[in-house]
């Protein structure tokens, strides 16, 4: 098996290096796993492509290469470049420094990494370690990554749904903020939506005088309907949510027809 990894983090995170382990367990030892990460971080830059600027690739390793882009670019870069001679049968994406549940999977980078892998027909998931106190005073916080990410995409892989309407399903997989032994299972959920979490933004004078605007977070521990990705976190279990790209509100389509047709 060929593997395509990708992250928003940047080619020199943690979370890369994790992510590269899974890969070579999953790929297995007649496998290959290449690299095209961003050569900076790219945090919250969904699913942006440098469609007006060229970016720069270079490589740094056997199959390990660093594109000055987002995680989509890097895709592109990896399917249409690096790999065009032989494509890859998985893309993964992350594994993400904190959460990409609820409303967060719409800013996640590493989510859009995945989302343009599945409109390419490619198989692809996007991975995400929910942080917290716990986990991020830990000598190693993608623990519970590391241990329970192999056989979920094992079973993914054999069992899963995939290109099966134009618009593919790819995967969110969000780990919980516990330690790996603390990790309940698994469940299959939806997006959900903590109320309070949204983003906001912050003033700061810089040192010249000259005013500048940080955007920040909201708290990631609020509570989110049973049956979503954060509930099933925040209750210790390992959420895997599946996803299309069509943004379609199907389920006011019929409604619509009869006010406006």
């Amino acid at each position: 098996m060929r593997i395509l990894i990708t992250n928003d983090d940047g080619i020199n995170a943690p979370g890369l290096a994790v992510l590269h382990e899974i890969a070579d367990a999953l790929a297995g030892p007649t496998g290959e796993v290449w690299t095209v990460a961003p050569a900076f971080e790219q945090s919250g830059v969904a699913h942006c492509i440098s469609y007006t600027r060229p970016m720069m690739i270079a490589k740094l390793g056997p199959r390990r290469y660093a594109a000055e882009g987002s995680p989509a670019d890097c895709v592109l870069a990896g399917l249409h470049d690096v790999m065009q001679d032989a494509k890859p049968d998985l893309v993964l994406s992350g594994v993400n420094r904190g959460n990409n549940a609820g409303e967060n999977a719409l800013y996640s980078g590493t989510l859009g990494g995945a989302m343009e892998a599945a409109l390419h027909g490619m198989k692809a998931v996007a991975l995400s370690q929910y942080y917290g106190p716990e986990v991020a005073s830990m000598d190693d916080p993608f623990e519970a990554a590391r241990k329970h990410a192999l056989p979920i995409l094992q079973d993914l892989l054999s069992d899963g749904i995939w290109q099966d309407q134009s618009y593919g399903v790819f995967y969110n997989i969000n780990f919980p903020p516990c330690t790996a032994d603390q990790v309940k299972g698994v469940r299959v959920t939806t997006q959900g939506f903590r109320q309070g979490a949204s983003f906001g933004v912050k003033p700061h004078l810089s040192p010249s005088g000259r005013r500048f605007l940080w955007v920040h977070g909201g708290p990631q521990d609020r509570p989110a309907a049973a049956g979503t990705d954060v509930h099933a976190n925040m209750e210790g279990y390992v959420a895997v949510t599946p996803m299309r790209a069509d943004l379609t509100a199907h389920d006011a389509l019929d409604k619509l027809k009869a006010v406006l047709e």
